[in-house]
């Protein structure tokens, strides 16, 4: 499998960089149409997507360098080689969180459905990043034999690709990859057809679909950030998951005539 999708003039292009800015892209486009049901300015999306973006890419190398402190600690000047690979999705959804807090308090605009309105493209960027993974030959679960991935009904590109140095790997990629594509609909449906959503409820479903996943599919991966004996990407999933949880319960019981994400005055702060 080739990382590089081709090269002009020594600059090499990797297709992670571009499923990552296609995910970006295919956002964009998504929390846009969403947003014009709200009146939005269009140039408000665009401006909280570039800081969102900018500020999810450094969460997201900070957070793994922060867990790599040993291998960085020893020279920082690394830290800023983000094309030698070491992003941590967790990181990147803190950074763009702080930043849309930020944002939609400047801009007194309420910060609930403006998550609402940006999750379905940000699982559904994550479904499209993960391939990256697929052509770095990273993020795989245990080596498994090629008759457990025809049993499971994995395209034979795949399983391909998933031989590494003559051994075959569970494809953890493609698991989170099609976790999120459901948990994409799943969202959709959700805001279509449940009539008493609160705004913030769409983003609490986010959070308790990504990490029930995660959770499960961090346990094959063999290259987890760690924390002593336990993996970092399962304790925060196990924390995102009980405050989406506490979150969406408290929101059921809360004023269920007000603040429904449909309200003409969804954009309004609260």
């Amino acid at each position: 499998m080739n990382p590089e999708l081709f090269n002009i003039g020594g600059l090499s292009i990797r297709w992670y960089s571009v499923l990552i800015l296609l995910g970006i892209l295919i956002g964009f486009f998504l929390a846009n149409k969403e947003g014009k049901k709200f009146d939005l300015p269009k140039d408000f999306i665009f401006d909280l997507g570039f800081y969102v973006v900018i500020f999810g890419i450094i969460g997201a190398r900070l957070y793994y360098c922060l867990f790599n402190f040993e291998t960085y600690a020893s020279n920082p000047i690394e830290i800023l080689k983000i094309w030698n690979g070491g992003l941590a999705i967790h990181g990147g959804i803190i950074g763009g969180l702080v930043t849309l807090l930020i944002y939609c308090k400047i801009k007194k605009v309420s910060p609930l459905r403006m998550c609402d309105i940006v999750v379905p493209s940000l699982i559904l960027a994550q479904a499209i990043g993960r391939w990256g993974n697929f052509f770095n030959m990273e993020a795989h679960g245990p080596a498994t034999t090629l008759l457990n991935l025809q049993n499971l009904h994995i395209p034979k590109f795949i399983i391909n690709g998933m031989q590494i140095n003559g051994i075959y790997y569970h494809p953890t990629f493609l698991y989170e990859s099609l976790w999120c594509i459901i948990g994409f609909i799943v969202i959709l449906l959700i805001r279509k057809y449940y009539k008493y959503l609160k705004s913030g409820q769409l983003t609490c479903v986010y959070m308790m679909w990504y990490s029930v996943g995660r959770i499960f599919i961090e346990s094959l991966r063999t290259d987890s950030l760690m924390l002593g004996s336990f993996k970092i990407a399962q304790l925060i999933s196990i924390i995102m998951f009980s405050i989406g949880l506490i979150i969406f319960i408290y929101l059921c019981f809360n004023k269920l005539k007000k603040g429904c994400y449909y309200d003409s005055t969804s954009l309004k702060k609260e």
